[in-house]
């Protein structure tokens, strides 16, 4: 072995390196992401839940249990409701994480003992469950009559009252899988026509580039279907993981992921000059998705900065509709929000990857 040899592939090797700009920036990247999202952005305390409050008794002592609360920094309260019901509608909608319900008789219960309250928690999240437990511990004032009385506060847990995590997690595992598998596939399709040769056969063809990018899409949509069912049948079979809304509305939740990740992968294709290239692009769509969706780590305990760029993923709001219609039984209809983002999400990465597309070599 010389060294002088040695030393020139050495040289050639970091020269390479110094012109693969995506290589360089996952050497920066990856350990500077990871360190900021697991010490400043992952919080397995979360604070600030959305909640909201159906004060029904309306007594300056009621007003002050929930202030009480809402000190805690546990919730912030977004809404009011007249009654209990209107509590639980919010929860299967989504809107809210915490109802907390003050019945009519409160003085009485008070002086009584008995229970003043009653929060419900959306238990689909178990880590917000378990944050939300925390609020039953606030104290209430007895009565002077009965100092020695204790006012209790009751938590219902809905939709996974026992807490087991196969509930919260086969969901999410939907949406982490058409992620990875979706955006990998497609993030290589055009990079390997070119790499294996077969644009030139391409660009002899009178097939549209909008032709073009769809016909890649559908297969790889199939795939993603098949993947559903798959988890699905398994989550049911081996977990008992119930689905409680419609079976159609969890297929159609899973074709707008699906979608949306097929068409950011032709996306990264358009931009990546060769397939080894895509797949480390592809790290980079892949760690925020899994880290800053709510999959494994509470929405609501992340600061405000890492709440944005979730919101910019579309893993964030599969995740909302799926928890939404096959824990909480909710309707597509009344999760339109996320539904209308996926398909805008479409649209624009489905467009951007068109309009980069050339049917050429250089």
């Amino acid at each position: 072995m010389k060294l002088r040899r040695l030393w020139a592939i050495v040289l050639k090797e970091v020269r390479q390196l110094r012109r693969d700009r995506i290589t360089l920036a996952m050497i920066v990247m990856i350990p500077v992401g990871q360190l900021v999202l697991f010490g400043y952005a992952i919080n397995l305390n979360p604070r600030g839940l959305t909640a909201a409050v159906a004060d029904q008794a309306g007594t300056a002592a009621s007003r002050a249990l929930v202030m009480d609360m809402v000190a805690t920094g546990v919730i912030r309260t977004v809404a009011e409701a007249d009654t209990p019901q209107q509590l639980v509608g919010m929860l299967r909608r989504g809107e809210i994480s915490v109802g907390i319900a003050v019945p009519p008789d409160f003085e009485r219960r008070r002086v009584d003992g008995r229970e003043v309250a009653q929060v419900m928690v959306d238990g689909s999240d178990t880590v917000v469950q378990s944050a939300a437990a925390q609020l039953a511990q606030t104290p209430v004032d007895s009565s002077v009559v009965a100092p020695r009385k204790t006012a209790p506060i009751g938590v219902v847990a809905f939709y996974n009252p026992q807490r087991r995590s196969p509930v919260n997690i086969v969901p999410g595992l939907i949406g982490v899988i058409l992620t990875m598998t979706m955006v990998m596939f497609t993030s290589v399709a055009i990079v390997r026509e070119r790499e294996r040769g077969n644009m030139e056969l391409l660009i002899t063809t009178p097939v549209s580039r909008t032709e073009l990018m769809i016909g890649k899409v559908l297969p790889y949509a199939l795939i993603g279907l098949i993947q559903t069912s798959v988890v699905l049948l398994l989550g049911l079979w081996l977990f008992d993981v119930p689905i409680k809304g419609s079976v159609l509305e969890v297929y159609i939740a899973a074709v707008l992921l699906i979608l949306a990740n097929l068409a950011l992968g032709l996306m990264i294709s358009t931009k990546a000059a060769s397939q080894f290239q895509a797949m480390q692009m592809t790290v980079f769509i892949l760690l925020p998705s899994i880290l800053l969706s709510g999959f494994m780590f509470p929405y609501a305990g992340m600061p405000v900065p890492a709440q944005w760029l979730a919101e910019v993923l579309p893993m964030t709001h599969f995740l909302r509709l799926i928890r939404g219609v096959m824990l909480r039984g909710a309707g597509l209809l009344e999760l339109w929000h996320d539904v209308a983002y996926l398909l805008g999400f479409i649209a624009v990465m489905m467009s951007l990857a068109v309009a980069r597309f050339r049917k050429r070599l250089d």
